[in-house]
């Protein structure tokens, strides 16, 4: 049964501790900094896509944004071979300038944790750094890429392109499957179709740093995938390794394929091209190598899979 308002009554204890504005809980919510949105999303909706208890969608707060970073550290730092400095161990998170000014594209279980009462608490399992030319140029910085390649000929040959920097991918361990790496690229997709983005560009890695191990997959790429000029970027010189370590008759496709990584494989089918030398990490344990996709010249196949609209996983 409703009770009228009495003028002047005062609600009872409980309910002024189920009060949002009295709760401490809800307090300290509502005034930890972390939680201060940091991105607005471009335009974009919240929620770029979802498969089953999987969603895509961009960092939005700090939080979210350290959420990236700490699965970054866990991947790079403790399953792989990377060597973190004082910082990463303080903070136990993967952190670099560009943070800053970049997006974050994220992957969400919601049902990959359970808090301790039992209910879904969602878990960060995959991420991508995205940096768009007009955000860096605004910010008066170049690119992360920009460490290990000269862009200055691909930046002078498509002067005016609406370009995006990929970067930092991860997915933990368990979760490395198909409707994961799907659910990343419909993101970025989406991404691409709302900013416009004309020309995608980054590095991409080979664990290890012996490049005569890595023969195989890095002379096919640089035989049979290498970029023409105007979309090419060249290892600086103090970084450059040869990537042409075997002759092309000498090369198995087969077996090269094989050798390469799974986000190298995803790229080559989107019809992505490789640029000139290779850059050996230390610090990450890696061999990089550049990679470049036109977007028009991206596999049709791909745009039908995704849609032209980036409509098949939308939520």
């Amino acid at each position: 049964m409703l009770r009228p308002n009495v003028p002047g009554a005062q609600p009872s204890p409980a309910k002024r501790l189920r009060s949002p504005f009295l709760d401490p809980r809800a307090l300290v919510g509502r005034l930890n900094p972390t939680n201060r949105i940091v991105r607005d999303g471009g335009g974009l909706p919240d929620s770029l896509g979802r498969i089953g208890s999987l969603e895509v969608r961009l960092a939005r707060t700090t939080k979210d944004i350290r959420r990236a970073q700490r699965l970054r550290y866990n991947v790079f730092f403790e399953e792989m071979s990377a060597t973190p400095n004082a910082r990463n161990l303080i903070s136990r998170r993967d952190v670099d300038p560009f943070d800053r000014i970049c997006d974050h594209l994220l992957v969400i279980d919601h049902e990959g944790k359970t808090s301790r009462f039992g209910k879904p608490k969602p878990k960060v399992i995959g991420t991508y750094r995205l940096l768009r030319s007009e955000v860096a140029a605004a910010q008066g910085t170049d690119f992360y890429t920009a460490g290990e390649y000269d862009l200055g000929p691909l930046l002078a040959a498509n002067r005016g392109a609406r370009m995006l920097e990929l970067g930092r991918s991860c997915v933990l361990k368990p979760w490395r499957t198909k409707r994961t790496v799907e659910l990343l690229w419909h993101g970025i997709w989406r991404y691409v179709l709302h900013h416009k983005i004309e020309l995608m560009f980054g590095c991409a890695s080979l664990e290890g740093t012996d490049p005569d191990a890595l023969a195989l997959p890095l002379a096919f790429l640089h035989h049979h995938a290498r970029a023409p000029e105007g979309l090419s970027a060249r290892a600086l010189p103090w970084r450059h390794t040869p990537m042409d370590r075997m002759e092309k008759d000498a090369i198995d496709l087969k077996a090269a394929m094989k050798t390469l990584p799974p986000l190298i494989k995803g790229y080559l089918r989107l019809g992505a091209l490789f640029g000139e030398g290779a850059v050996i990490d230390r610090q990450f344990g890696t061999t990089d190598v550049f990679v470049v996709v036109k977007v028009s010249a991206i596999d049709p196949r791909y745009i039908a899979y995704y849609g032209a609209d980036a409509s098949r996983h939308t939520a």
